[in-house]
């Protein structure tokens, strides 16, 4: 008798165990972690409108890059992880090659994303989109003077150009689409131009370069086209205007902001559903209005303001190159001395 209400006992016990890992493992697969190098102002409005279309709340971790990367890596299978989210292509191309993301196959993201802002194997893809282009002074040059990157190497700019540092990713994946299309030698052309034409040392940031020319230190500089979108929102009359690079030949570099699925996500189908949701017009909406950036989808337009400043066609190297030539240009730019 008290053999058979052991038994008994046991099965009651593994049945209730059983059935409170599984109530465990649901509590869990109700939220999802993203580590994220976009400050909260600009994703946690994504993640409202995500948690109240599905009930999946989402927590976030911001950081540096660098750290983050770091962080996942040595947190391995035990990171909480679900979601790693970053800017520029070059960034994303690295964290991939670290091994931190797992490949997703989802109709969803090739139907909204351009093949051209994914990765090639499904490691991550683009979510928002910025011109890096050429900007001017109105007062001092007539638009018909400007053409292209390689443009900004003639002589006829010497002294009056202003660039970020070659330290920046942005400055690194512009040179690698300009290895990509043009390769080393006329790229060294370019790089060697763009140094002989500098008014001043390399800017640590795009926004300092804009005050140069407002300045009158220099007449025509790169930026990625939202932090003009930024300055603009905050003074519409200033002497400054975007001009779309290489329009004539490859297409204005862009690069992006995206996301992939880590490879250790303990939630990885919520996670997809979070990518996928970010890709969506719904969630591109909300990225356009708070960042001046571009949606990476085409099936929507541009904010009002970025609207104004015109379409341009865009140059269509898959991003993933920005991070497979970023060693050379790093190379070829410290051989010509680009700071």
């Amino acid at each position: 008798m008290n053999k058979k209400v052991s038994i008994f006992s046991i099965i009651v016990i593994s049945i209730l165990s059983t059935s409170f890992s599984a109530a465990v493992q649901a509590a869990s697969n109700d939220s999802l972690t993203v580590y994220s190098t976009r400050k909260e102002h600009l994703i946690k409005p994504l993640f409202d409108a995500f948690t109240a279309k599905t009930g999946i709340k989402v927590k976030y971790l911001t950081g540096k890059g660098g750290a983050l990367i770091e962080r996942i890596k040595l947190e391995g299978k035990k990171t909480k992880a679900d979601l790693f989210m970053t800017v520029d292509a070059g960034n994303l191309w690295y964290a991939a090659s670290q091994n931190l993301f797992q490949p997703v196959s989802s109709e969803i993201i090739e139907n909204n994303i351009p093949e051209h802002l994914r990765d090639p194997e499904g490691l991550w893809s683009g979510l928002s989109v910025r011109a890096r282009t050429i900007i001017y002074s109105t007062e001092r040059v007539n638009p018909s003077e400007l053409s292209s990157y390689q443009d900004l190497a003639n002589k006829k700019w010497k002294g009056k150009l202003c660039l970020r540092t070659s330290k920046k990713v942005y400055t690194k994946s512009l040179v690698s689409s300009l290895i990509h299309h043009d390769g080393m030698e006329k790229t060294t052309d370019v790089v060697r131009g763009w140094v002989d034409n500098l008014a001043a040392t390399p800017h640590a940031e795009d926004v300092h370069i804009m005050t140069s020319i407002l300045a009158g230190q220099c007449d025509v500089g790169i930026v990625n086209s939202y932090y003009f979108g930024r300055l603009q929102a905050e003074d519409p009359n200033a002497p400054l205007k975007l001009f779309w690079a290489n329009q004539n030949t490859t297409g204005t570099h862009v690069n992006v902001s995206g996301a992939g699925v880590t490879k250790h996500s303990k939630n990885p189908d919520d996670a997809i559903r979070l990518l996928e949701f970010l890709s969506s017009i719904e969630a591109q909406k909300i990225y356009v209005g708070l960042n001046k950036e571009y949606p990476a989808t085409q099936k929507i337009k541009a904010d009002n303001l970025i609207a104004l400043w015109g379409d341009f066609n865009q140059d269509k190297m898959n991003l993933s190159f920005a991070g497979k030539n970023q060693a050379d240009s790093v190379s070829l730019m410290q051989r010509e001395g680009y700071k």
